[in-house]
């Protein structure tokens, strides 16, 4: 078995090896996986927080030893807490990060890879938020443009918004909104649902394709254009701009 970390901002994970392939999801600076399988220019992962798996560019991560994926494994997660800041090497060049992205043996504003140190002054989550902060972090995504399969404020889907907020909350949601939708307690009525609860939404054929966050008073932050706010109700989300349901109410569900 081989690992390796992403050491780039943000890089594409591909549904096949091929840049033109559609991308299912990215892979933020400092993400660790196991390789599964390599070809010429290409390797399939599995991600390690969640276990979800796409290809990558070989040339877009660095190869770890299986002691330093394990030792990261067995540490403390901290994650950056900046929208956007930067990791500066100690030839003084320096890379840009996104909320979110992993920062691996972080201790007094340093971190490592492999042999390679990095300086990160930003701010940083380090441990578990209450439920209560879920919505608060959620309004950091506000308007950020929706992305099939991204995760960052410069592109998110519905699912990546949802794990995102969770995970810089300290908690752990899986990729997509239907794997989403199998976490959790299911609740029977938006009336016992509290602000973080998810709210699940399906389509014609019964497939779970959306997830947003339910917040007080029968409103819902959620990726549909962009990170927007909308009404929800039985029915499901009511488009506040167009004056029509968008989303169809599948299931509801506490995680936390």
């Amino acid at each position: 078995m081989h690992y390796g970390i992403c050491n780039l901002s943000i890089i594409p994970l591909r549904i096949e090896p091929d840049d033109a392939s559609e991308m299912v999801s990215q892979l933020l600076f400092g993400e660790h996986f196991k390789v599964l399988e390599v070809r010429k220019n290409w390797s399939k992962i599995r991600v390690a927080f969640d276990n979800y798996e796409g290809w990558v560019d070989k040339k877009q991560y660095e190869e770890i030893s299986e002691e330093l994926f394990l030792s990261i494994e067995s540490s403390s997660t901290i994650l950056s807490a900046e929208i956007i800041d930067f990791v500066t090497k100690t030839d003084q060049s320096f890379l840009t990060i996104p909320i979110g992205s992993c920062l691996p043996f972080y201790s007094n504003q340093q971190l490592v890879i492999n042999t390679t140190n990095y300086q990160y002054e930003g701010k940083i989550f380090d441990k578990k938020l209450t439920k209560n902060s879920i919505i608060e972090i959620a309004y950091i995504f506000l308007n950020t443009p929706y992305l099939w399969g991204g995760k960052s404020p410069f592109g998110i889907d519905c699912s990546g918004f949802t794990q995102m907020v969770y995970k810089l909350c300290g908690y752990k949601l899986l990729r997509d909104a239907s794997q989403q939708a199998t976490q959790g307690e299911v609740l029977s009525f938006i009336e016992e649902s509290e602000p973080g609860d998810l709210a699940f939404f399906d389509n014609n054929e019964g497939t779970i394709t959306h997830v947003g966050i339910i917040m007080n008073d029968n409103y819902i932050i959620h990726a549909h254009g962009k990170v927007r706010i909308d009404r929800i109700d039985h029915s499901g989300i009511f488009n506040i701009d167009t004056q029509r349901h968008s989303h169809k109410l599948r299931v509801i569900k506490k995680i936390i």
